[in-house]
C-alpha cells in the first residue's frame, strides 16, 4: 500500500536536494513520514542522508513552501504527490520520477491514456497541419494528447486536441505554473487550463532555464503510452523526448518527409533506429490497444481522387508540390500568365488545398 502524505509534507520533501522517490520509498519502509521528519541527525545519517539533505529537512525553505500554498489557493490549482492516487503509475515507474507535480486544470487527466506529439519549433505549414490533424483524429479516438506548449508542432498538437473535445490535452512545461512560456501562448495556456491541464515539476515562481527542458521532456514521454515526432531536425529536443520514450519502453512513431528537408532529418534518423513510420492516425491507433479505429479510417485512394476531381484549376493544382513550389515554376509548368496563376492560387488557398509559404506555395493533404 502506498503511504499517505500531506501537501505540506510533499513540499518539505521536494525541497531536499537529490532526494529521489526511490530513496523516499526505502525510508518509508522503515518508518512513517512523521518519524522521518522528526528523526534526529544520527538516525538520518544511518539512513544515508547527507549533511545537505539533513539541513534541508531541518530547515525547509518556508518562504517557498508558503508561496506554493498561496498558489494552491487559486482555482484549478493542485499538487499531486508521487504516492497520490492521481499520480500516474506509468510516470512513477520511470527513472527519476518527479517527487510531485504542480497541476492547473483537471488533474484527473493525468491517469488517462495519453499520446505525446512533439516536433520542431520552426515547423513548416505541412508539419503544423499534420500535427493538428493527427491530434484531432487521435483525440477523437479517446487519447489525451500531451505536448510541451512550445511554438510550432507542440502548439498545433494542443490546438488539434482542443478542437476534438474538451479534456483532450495536457501541456507539460519547464517553468512554474504562475507564468507562461513562451509568452505569446497566454491564450493557448488559458484554453488548456479551462479544458485540459498544464503540468510542471517546477515550483511556482520558477523561470524557464535551458536545463529545465530535458527534465520536462522526460515527463512528457513518461506520462504517455507512445510518442509521435512530426518534424524534427538533428539534433533537437524532440529526439531527446523520443530517446526518453525508448528508455521508458514506450512506442515511438515518426512522420517522414522530404530527404532534402533538414526539418525531417530527425524523423528519418528515428525511423532508421526502429521508430515506426506513420502517415495516418490509423497507423498509430492500430499499434495501441483499446481504441476503435473505424472513425479515423482514411479515404480510399479512389475516394480521394474523386474528391480532388471536384476542385477547380486542376492543371495548376497538379503542379503544386507538397514541398515549396515557386511562382516562376508554376508559370512555366502551366504556361499561364502570372496574374492568372496568382488569382487561381488565391482561390485554392481559400479552399484550403494550398498554402502560401516562404518561396512559393505548397499543396495541403485533404482529410
Amino acid at each position: 500500500m502506498l503511504p499517505s502524505l500531506s501537501v505540506v509534507q510533499y513540499l518539505q520533501l521536494a525541497g531536499v536536494p537529490r532526494f529521489s522517490v526511490s530513496r523516499l520509498q526505502v525510508a518509508l519502509s522503515h518508518c512513517s513520514i512523521e518519524q522521518l521528519l522528526a528523526a534526529d541527525d544520527a538516525q538520518l545519517q544511518a539512513w544515508q542522508f547527507s549533511p545537505q539533505q539533513i539541513s534541508a529537512l531541518r530547515q525547509p525553505n518556508q518562504a517557498r513552501i508558503n508561496a506554493a500554498l498561496t498558489w494552491l489557493e487559486q482555482e484549478h490549482c493542485y499538487v499531486i504527490g508521487c504516492f497520490d492516487p492521481l499520480y500516474p503509475e506509468c510516470l512513477r515507474n520511470i527513472q527519476r520520477p518527479p517527487m510531485l507535480l504542480f497541476v492547473r486544470g483537471n488533474p484527473q487527466l493525468l491517469i488517462k491514456p495519453q499520446l505525446a506529439i512533439v516536433g520542431s519549433r520552426h515547423a513548416s505549414v505541412s508539419g503544423l497541419n499534420h500535427a493538428q490533424g493527427f491530434a484531432l483524429k487521435l483525440a477523437q479516438q479517446g487519447l489525451t494528447i500531451t505536448s510541451g506548449l512550445a511554438l510550432g508542432i507542440d502548439a498545433a498538437a494542443h490546438k488539434g486536441a482542443l478542437a476534438a473535445r474538451a479534456d483532450a490535452t495536457i501541456a507539460v512545461v519547464a517553468t512554474g505554473l504562475d507564468r507562461v512560456y513562451p509568452k505569446r501562448h497566454q491564450q493557448l495556456a488559458h484554453d488548456i487550463v479551462q479544458q485540459g491541464a498544464i503540468v510542471s515539476e517546477f515550483w511556482p515562481g520558477t523561470a524557464a532555464k535551458a536545463n529545465h527542458f530535458p527534465r520536462r521532456n522526460r515527463i512528457i514521454s513518461g506520462l504517455s503510452q507512445a510518442v509521435l515526432v512530426v518534424q524534427a531536425g538533428l539534433p533537437s529536443g524532440s529526439l531527446l523526448t523520443a530517446n526518453y520514450a525508448a528508455e521508458q519502453s514506450r512506442d515511438v512513431f515518426a512522420v517522414p518527409g522530404s530527404i532534402d528537408d533538414p526539418l525531417h532529418a530527425g524523423c528519418h534518423h528515428l525511423i532508421q533506429q526502429g521508430a515506426k513510420l506513420v502517415t495516418t492516425p490509423v497507423d498509430i491507433v492500430e499499434e495501441l490497444r483499446g481504441f476503435n479505429v473505424q472513425a479515423s479510417l482514411p479515404l480510399s485512394e479512389a475516394e480521394q481522387i474523386m474528391r480532388e476531381q471536384d476542385l477547380p484549376y486542376r492543371q495548376l493544382l497538379d503542379n503544386v508540390a507538397y514541398e515549396t513550389t515557386s511562382i516562376d515554376d508554376l508559370v512555366l509548368s502551366t504556361q499561364q500568365p502570372v496574374d492568372a496563376v496568382l488569382a487561381q492560387l488565391t482561390e485554392l488557398e481559400i479552399l484550403g488545398v494550398v498554402a502560401v509559404v516562404p518561396g512559393g506555395y505548397v499543396k495541403l493533404r485533404r482529410n
